[in-house]
Protein backbone atom coordinates (compact mmCIF):
# COMPACT_ATOMS: atom_id res chain seq x y z
CA UNK A 1 0.00 0.00 0.00
CA UNK A 2 1.57 3.60 -0.97
CA UNK A 3 2.00 6.00 2.04
CA UNK A 4 -0.83 8.05 2.90
CA UNK A 5 -0.52 11.90 0.79
CA UNK A 6 0.68 14.88 2.90
CA UNK A 7 -0.96 18.24 2.48
CA UNK A 8 -1.06 21.72 3.66
CA UNK A 9 -4.00 23.89 4.26
CA UNK A 10 -3.71 27.59 2.87
CA UNK A 11 -4.35 28.39 6.70
CA UNK A 12 -0.63 27.30 8.04
CA UNK A 13 0.42 30.25 5.70
CA UNK A 14 -2.38 32.73 6.95
CA UNK A 15 -0.97 36.03 6.38
CA UNK A 16 0.96 34.93 2.43
CA UNK A 17 -0.76 34.79 -0.93
CA UNK A 18 -1.84 31.89 -2.80
CA UNK A 19 1.54 32.51 -4.66
CA UNK A 20 3.73 32.42 -1.72
CA UNK A 21 1.37 29.75 0.15
CA UNK A 22 2.29 27.24 -2.96
CA UNK A 23 5.89 28.41 -2.98
CA UNK A 24 6.39 27.75 0.66
CA UNK A 25 3.78 24.02 0.45
CA UNK A 26 6.72 22.84 -2.17
CA UNK A 27 9.59 24.17 -0.12
CA UNK A 28 8.05 22.72 3.30
CA UNK A 29 7.74 19.02 1.45
CA UNK A 30 4.59 19.02 1.13
CA UNK A 31 2.82 17.09 -1.96
CA UNK A 32 0.13 19.10 -1.98
CA UNK A 33 -2.00 21.78 -0.90
CA UNK A 34 -5.75 22.42 0.06
CA UNK A 35 -6.53 25.71 -1.06
CA UNK A 36 -8.94 28.01 0.02
CA UNK A 37 -11.45 30.81 -1.30
CA UNK A 38 -9.85 33.81 1.38
CA UNK A 39 -6.62 32.98 -0.58
CA UNK A 40 -7.91 32.70 -4.53
CA UNK A 41 -10.15 35.50 -4.31
CA UNK A 42 -7.93 38.09 -4.07
CA UNK A 43 -5.77 36.64 -6.80
CA UNK A 44 -8.66 36.26 -8.89
CA UNK A 45 -9.76 39.40 -8.27
CA UNK A 46 -6.64 41.17 -8.86
CA UNK A 47 -7.41 40.12 -12.57
CA UNK A 48 -5.75 36.60 -12.69
CA UNK A 49 -7.38 33.57 -14.32
CA UNK A 50 -7.08 30.39 -12.51
CA UNK A 51 -5.14 28.82 -15.19
CA UNK A 52 -2.35 31.03 -14.57
CA UNK A 53 -2.18 29.39 -11.11
CA UNK A 54 -1.51 26.21 -12.33
CA UNK A 55 2.14 27.24 -13.57
CA UNK A 56 2.96 27.98 -9.73
CA UNK A 57 1.62 24.20 -8.96
CA UNK A 58 3.98 22.51 -10.80
CA UNK A 59 3.83 19.14 -9.69
CA UNK A 60 2.09 20.47 -6.48
CA UNK A 61 -0.93 18.38 -6.28
CA UNK A 62 -4.41 20.44 -5.23
CA UNK A 63 -6.07 18.15 -2.70
CA UNK A 64 -9.14 19.99 -2.36
CA UNK A 65 -10.57 23.61 -2.91
CA UNK A 66 -12.56 25.12 -0.05
CA UNK A 67 -15.00 26.23 1.02
CA UNK A 68 -18.56 25.66 -0.25
CA UNK A 69 -20.62 27.17 2.40
CA UNK A 70 -24.41 26.78 3.37
CA UNK A 71 -26.62 29.04 2.49
CA UNK A 72 -30.46 29.77 0.58
CA UNK A 73 -31.19 27.64 -2.13
CA UNK A 74 -30.40 30.20 -4.97
CA UNK A 75 -26.73 31.73 -3.35
CA UNK A 76 -26.02 27.75 -2.64
CA UNK A 77 -26.36 26.78 -6.07
CA UNK A 78 -24.95 29.72 -7.64
CA UNK A 79 -21.70 29.29 -5.23
CA UNK A 80 -21.48 25.48 -5.87
CA UNK A 81 -21.00 26.29 -9.08
CA UNK A 82 -18.36 28.57 -9.00
CA UNK A 83 -15.82 26.72 -6.90
CA UNK A 84 -16.64 23.42 -8.67
CA UNK A 85 -15.81 25.64 -12.23
CA UNK A 86 -12.44 26.99 -10.13
CA UNK A 87 -11.57 23.36 -8.92
CA UNK A 88 -11.79 22.20 -12.47
CA UNK A 89 -9.96 25.00 -13.56
CA UNK A 90 -6.97 24.33 -11.08
CA UNK A 91 -6.78 20.87 -11.64
CA UNK A 92 -8.49 20.11 -8.08
CA UNK A 93 -10.48 16.48 -8.09
CA UNK A 94 -12.45 17.57 -4.90
CA UNK A 95 -14.28 20.52 -3.45
CA UNK A 96 -15.30 20.98 0.44
CA UNK A 97 -18.37 21.71 1.85
CA UNK A 98 -18.85 22.99 5.41
CA UNK A 99 -21.86 22.56 7.47
CA UNK A 100 -23.79 26.14 8.41
CA UNK A 101 -23.62 28.78 9.33
CA UNK A 102 -20.35 29.05 9.40
CA UNK A 103 -20.48 32.25 10.95
CA UNK A 104 -20.15 31.34 14.92
CA UNK A 105 -21.36 34.24 16.13
CA UNK A 106 -24.96 33.43 14.27
CA UNK A 107 -24.93 29.83 17.19
CA UNK A 108 -23.95 32.32 19.75
CA UNK A 109 -26.54 34.97 19.47
CA UNK A 110 -28.98 32.27 19.15
CA UNK A 111 -28.14 30.04 22.42
CA UNK A 112 -27.86 34.04 24.24
CA UNK A 113 -31.37 34.71 22.65
CA UNK A 114 -30.34 37.97 20.61
CA UNK A 115 -30.61 36.78 17.59
CA UNK A 116 -33.54 38.74 15.92
CA UNK A 117 -35.76 37.46 13.64
CA UNK A 118 -34.69 40.15 10.87
CA UNK A 119 -31.23 39.35 11.15
CA UNK A 120 -29.50 38.68 7.86
CA UNK A 121 -26.71 36.39 8.28
CA UNK A 122 -27.52 32.45 7.37
CA UNK A 123 -28.99 30.41 10.05
CA UNK A 124 -29.69 27.22 8.42
CA UNK A 125 -30.76 24.93 10.82
CA UNK A 126 -29.72 26.78 13.97
CA UNK A 127 -32.73 25.48 16.66
CA UNK A 128 -34.37 23.08 14.52
CA UNK A 129 -35.14 19.90 15.50
CA UNK A 130 -32.32 17.67 14.72
CA UNK A 131 -33.99 15.18 11.69
CA UNK A 132 -34.59 18.60 10.04
CA UNK A 133 -31.01 19.85 10.52
CA UNK A 134 -29.82 16.83 8.95
CA UNK A 135 -32.61 16.99 6.32
CA UNK A 136 -31.70 21.09 5.31
CA UNK A 137 -27.89 19.45 4.98
CA UNK A 138 -28.52 16.08 2.92
CA UNK A 139 -30.66 18.65 0.70
CA UNK A 140 -27.19 21.12 0.28
CA UNK A 141 -24.71 18.04 -0.26
CA UNK A 142 -26.88 16.54 -2.65
CA UNK A 143 -26.93 19.58 -4.46
CA UNK A 144 -23.81 20.32 -4.27
CA UNK A 145 -22.70 17.03 -5.26
CA UNK A 146 -24.64 16.85 -8.34
CA UNK A 147 -23.24 20.11 -9.45
CA UNK A 148 -19.46 19.05 -8.71
CA UNK A 149 -20.35 15.47 -10.89
CA UNK A 150 -20.95 18.05 -13.63
CA UNK A 151 -17.12 19.01 -13.31
CA UNK A 152 -16.15 15.81 -12.97
CA UNK A 153 -15.88 16.33 -9.36
CA UNK A 154 -16.16 14.88 -5.69
CA UNK A 155 -17.21 16.89 -2.64
CA UNK A 156 -16.18 16.55 0.74
CA UNK A 157 -18.63 17.83 3.92
CA UNK A 158 -16.69 19.03 6.87
CA UNK A 159 -19.53 18.69 9.59
CA UNK A 160 -18.38 22.40 11.60
CA UNK A 161 -17.89 21.80 16.03
CA UNK A 162 -20.30 25.19 16.58
CA UNK A 163 -23.02 23.99 13.82
CA UNK A 164 -26.41 21.55 13.96
CA UNK A 165 -25.11 19.28 11.83
CA UNK A 166 -21.61 18.84 13.54
CA UNK A 167 -20.05 15.03 13.69
CA UNK A 168 -18.97 12.51 10.77
CA UNK A 169 -21.75 10.17 12.49
CA UNK A 170 -24.51 12.44 10.83
CA UNK A 171 -22.51 13.23 7.97
CA UNK A 172 -22.53 9.13 7.05
CA UNK A 173 -26.42 9.57 7.90
CA UNK A 174 -26.37 12.23 5.31
CA UNK A 175 -23.96 10.48 2.79
CA UNK A 176 -26.33 7.78 3.19
CA UNK A 177 -29.32 8.97 2.42
CA UNK A 178 -28.73 11.05 -0.60
CA UNK A 179 -26.47 8.51 -2.21
CA UNK A 180 -24.35 10.29 -4.19
CA UNK A 181 -21.21 8.44 -5.16
CA UNK A 182 -19.13 11.47 -5.82
CA UNK A 183 -20.08 12.24 -1.95
CA UNK A 184 -18.14 12.00 0.97
CA UNK A 185 -16.82 13.73 4.18
CA UNK A 186 -14.10 15.24 5.91
CA UNK A 187 -12.42 13.50 9.27
CA UNK A 188 -11.06 17.20 10.93
CA UNK A 189 -9.54 16.34 14.04
CA UNK A 190 -10.28 19.16 15.99
CA UNK A 191 -14.28 19.42 15.10
CA UNK A 192 -14.39 15.70 15.78
CA UNK A 193 -13.19 16.17 19.24
CA UNK A 194 -15.44 19.47 20.06
CA UNK A 195 -18.16 17.75 18.61
CA UNK A 196 -17.55 14.36 21.65
CA UNK A 197 -16.39 12.18 18.66
CA UNK A 198 -13.78 9.44 20.36
CA UNK A 199 -10.67 7.99 18.44
CA UNK A 200 -13.29 4.64 18.55
CA UNK A 201 -16.03 6.90 16.96
CA UNK A 202 -13.69 7.78 13.86
CA UNK A 203 -12.28 4.03 13.43
CA UNK A 204 -15.80 2.79 12.69
CA UNK A 205 -16.06 5.24 10.09
CA UNK A 206 -16.42 3.64 6.11
CA UNK A 207 -13.27 4.35 4.96
CA UNK A 208 -14.85 4.94 1.46
CA UNK A 209 -16.62 7.37 2.74
CA UNK A 210 -13.15 9.16 3.61
CA UNK A 211 -11.78 12.13 1.09
CA UNK A 212 -9.92 14.19 3.77
CA UNK A 213 -8.80 14.30 6.78
CA UNK A 214 -7.55 17.80 8.71
CA UNK A 215 -5.12 17.70 11.42
CA UNK A 216 -5.12 20.28 13.99
CA UNK A 217 -4.79 20.77 18.11
CA UNK A 218 -7.09 22.87 20.02
CA UNK A 219 -7.34 24.06 24.05
CA UNK A 220 -9.90 22.48 26.24
CA UNK A 221 -13.59 23.96 26.42
CA UNK A 222 -14.82 25.10 29.92
CA UNK A 223 -18.09 23.29 30.03
CA UNK A 224 -19.67 20.85 27.83
CA UNK A 225 -22.27 23.41 26.36
CA UNK A 226 -19.36 26.27 25.28
CA UNK A 227 -19.92 27.16 21.69
CA UNK A 228 -16.69 25.86 20.26
CA UNK A 229 -15.41 28.98 18.51
CA UNK A 230 -12.07 27.79 16.84
CA UNK A 231 -10.54 31.37 17.06
CA UNK A 232 -10.52 30.65 20.47
CA UNK A 233 -10.47 26.86 21.45
CA UNK A 234 -7.75 26.40 18.09
CA UNK A 235 -5.58 28.93 18.87
CA UNK A 236 -2.62 26.68 20.10
CA UNK A 237 0.22 25.21 18.30
CA UNK A 238 -0.22 21.68 16.79
CA UNK A 239 0.99 19.58 19.44
CA UNK A 240 0.86 21.84 22.27
CA UNK A 241 -3.24 21.04 22.55
CA UNK A 242 -4.94 18.59 24.31
CA UNK A 243 -6.41 16.88 21.77
CA UNK A 244 -4.96 12.64 21.12
CA UNK A 245 -4.26 13.85 17.64
CA UNK A 246 -2.42 9.93 17.62
CA UNK A 247 -4.73 8.40 18.45
CA UNK A 248 -7.13 10.01 16.37
CA UNK A 249 -5.17 9.24 13.36
CA UNK A 250 -4.27 5.56 14.02
CA UNK A 251 -7.91 5.37 14.33
CA UNK A 252 -8.13 6.94 10.67
CA UNK A 253 -5.25 4.45 9.77
CA UNK A 254 -7.41 1.03 10.98
CA UNK A 255 -10.36 1.94 8.57
CA UNK A 256 -8.14 1.68 6.05
CA UNK A 257 -8.41 5.33 4.74
CA UNK A 258 -5.05 6.01 2.54
CA UNK A 259 -5.69 9.42 1.08
CA UNK A 260 -4.78 12.87 1.77
CA UNK A 261 -3.88 13.74 5.48
CA UNK A 262 -3.87 17.95 5.38
CA UNK A 263 -2.21 20.16 8.12
CA UNK A 264 -3.66 23.17 9.34
CA UNK A 265 -3.68 25.66 12.09
CA UNK A 266 -5.44 28.83 13.51
CA UNK A 267 -2.93 30.29 15.89
CA UNK A 268 -2.39 33.45 15.80
CA UNK A 269 1.00 34.04 16.58
CA UNK A 270 2.38 31.16 14.18
CA UNK A 271 0.73 33.78 11.62
CA UNK A 272 3.67 36.39 12.52
CA UNK A 273 6.15 34.03 12.25
CA UNK A 274 8.46 32.58 9.38
CA UNK A 275 5.66 30.75 7.55
CA UNK A 276 8.45 28.13 5.63
CA UNK A 277 9.32 27.32 9.33
CA UNK A 278 5.77 26.87 10.11
CA UNK A 279 5.08 24.84 6.81
CA UNK A 280 7.74 23.11 7.65
CA UNK A 281 7.43 21.76 11.43
CA UNK A 282 3.50 20.72 10.79
CA UNK A 283 4.73 18.68 7.87
CA UNK A 284 7.61 17.30 9.93
CA UNK A 285 4.80 16.46 12.85
CA UNK A 286 2.20 15.12 10.62
CA UNK A 287 4.70 12.62 8.64
CA UNK A 288 5.25 11.29 12.31
CA UNK A 289 1.66 11.07 12.97
CA UNK A 290 0.78 9.52 9.80
CA UNK A 291 3.97 7.38 9.51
Amino acid sequence: MSAPKLSMNATVTWNANVVDSIRIAKAAGFAGIELQTPWLDPYLDAGFAPEELVAHLDGLSVSGVGALHEAEPEAFAAQAGRLAALTAALGGKQMQMCTGPVDVSVVKDHWEGCLADGDPRYRGAVGWPDREALELTAANLATAADIAAGHGLDVYLEPLGWAPVNSTRQAAWILETINRPNAGLTVDLWHCYVAGETPEDVASLDPALIKAVHVCDGLPLPAPDTIPDQAVYRNVWTGGGIIPLQEYVDAVKSTGYNGWYCAEIFCPKTAQIDSLLVATALRANLEVLVS
